[in-house]
């Protein structure tokens, strides 16, 4: 029998939102969608635009 407690949970800060890749049709729609989220107050869209936006593939740029 365990009696003693565990480790506390430590959370980080959250991270920045990502930015919409500039020329991108994709990125600026989506950028546009988390904007007109965030004025309804619908923060699980805005989370899930971040999510697209980060997760976006685009070219590795020199």
């Amino acid at each position: 029998m365990k009696t003693t407690m565990a480790a506390a949970v430590h959370l980080g800060i959250p991270g920045l939102e990502p930015v919409p890749v500039e020329g991108c049709g994709v990125c600026e729609a989506l950028g546009r969608q988390r904007e007109d989220a965030r004025r309804k107050l619908d923060l699980s869209k805005v989370s899930d635009c971040n999510v697209e936006i980060r997760n976006h593939p685009h070219e590795e740029r020199a």
